[in-house]
């Protein structure tokens, strides 16, 4: 039975929780994913731990939060006067697509709200988290 290495054609199935159990993610919604090692589709820390495992292999790999989504940084928390949303509704926990003055867009999440502020997030909901997977190798190929 072949071993996962870099270049294989392997299909995972796994459950992602959080320290305090919670799930944030699970291939029995989505299906087994199926990626290419060494091709950027995963965590380096989550694939180097896969390299080695032959299909019907399961273990438990805990990635710190600088192997995942990384610490979380303030830099990529701004605060920005109300007026900049004119009429429009803003309330905590929306999402909306920030258009910056150098051109870029970006994603950012509303954190709180005042009469005279926002302030956005643009950290990934999960920087700053352990995140610790259940996973099995279903093949490998």
């Amino acid at each position: 039975m072949a071993q996962a290495r870099t270049g294989s054609s392997v299909t995972i199935s796994y459950i992602g929780t959080l320290e305090d159990g919670t799930i944030f993610h699970s291939t029995e919604k989505d299906g087994p994913l199926t990626l290419t090692l060494g091709t950027d589709q995963l965590f380096p820390a989550l694939e180097r731990a896969i390299i080695g495992m032959r299909a019907g292999e399961a273990r438990n790999i805990v990635l710190t939060a600088a192997e995942g989504y990384g610490p979380r940084r303030e830099e990529n928390i701004i605060r920005v006067g109300r007026e900049a949303f004119g009429a429009r509704e803003v309330k905590p926990g929306q999402k909306l697509s920030i258009d910056f003055a150098s051109g870029a867009s970006r994603v950012m999440l509303v954190s709180a709200v005042s009469e005279t502020e926002v302030t956005l997030d643009g950290n990934h909901p999960l920087a700053g988290l352990e995140l610790t997977f259940a996973l099995r190798v279903d093949r490998v190929e």
